[in-house]
């Protein structure tokens, strides 16, 4: 239950509103859009936002889910781990792979996955620490915008990450990310 009052649509202006329930319906978002409420400028602003990104797919959706995942995983949001977690799977990770996330040890994984782990990790623990060769190994497979885009997307998942925890938003995902994290190979590599 979150730390606020969740609020309805039936709260805000038609316009916010209509975002509200939009939002929610763009994936389990219910909860979190009935606390962004309370401050109807990052509702209206942040998550027409995500649905326009997520809309033009200028990055392959499977990187954007990864970051995501990764990121959440990094930062132990429940919310975040078990709302990304079953977009993977759909598209093409299987749930061992997903699982073991960060560890990037898995046969579901290419080259390309790995960049993503790999950045979404140095974004994370060390953003201002990362060496060009990141960046000149991220040019092989993204152009510049998709970079902007998948470090805007990682930046973001942080701040839901926080977000989310701070304030308990979580709709019962804290069990599911504590029943996933209790996969033996995830206690094995340390990443519980």
């Amino acid at each position: 239950m979150p730390r606020v009052t969740a609020l309805p649509p039936t709260a805000l202006l038609p316009a916010a509103a209509e975002i509200y329930q939009r939002f929610a319906a763009y994936g389990p978002f219910a909860d979190q859009a009935a606390v962004l409420a309370h401050v109807p400028a990052a509702l209206v602003h942040l998550c027409p936002m995500l649905m326009e990104l997520k809309s033009s797919r200028a990055v392959p959706w499977r990187y954007i889910e990864l970051a995501i995942v990764v990121v959440s995983k990094l930062n132990a949001c429940a919310y975040c781990v078990a709302s990304h977690s079953p977009v993977l799977e759909v598209e093409g990770m299987s749930a061992a792979a997903v699982a073991l996330l960060p560890n990037a040890d898995h046969p579901d994984l290419d080259a390309v996955d790995r960049l993503v782990i790999e950045y979404a990790t140095l974004v994370t623990q060390s953003a201002g620490r990362i060496r060009d060769n990141v960046f000149e190994r991220l040019r092989l497979h993204f152009n510049e915008a998709q970079i902007v885009e998948l470090t805007l997307r990682i930046a973001l998942a942080g701040f839901f990450n926080r977000f989310n925890e701070a304030l308990q938003i979580d709709d019962g995902a804290a069990a599911a990310f504590h029943q996933l994290n209790s996969h033996p190979a995830i206690t094995e590599t340390g990443n519980d």
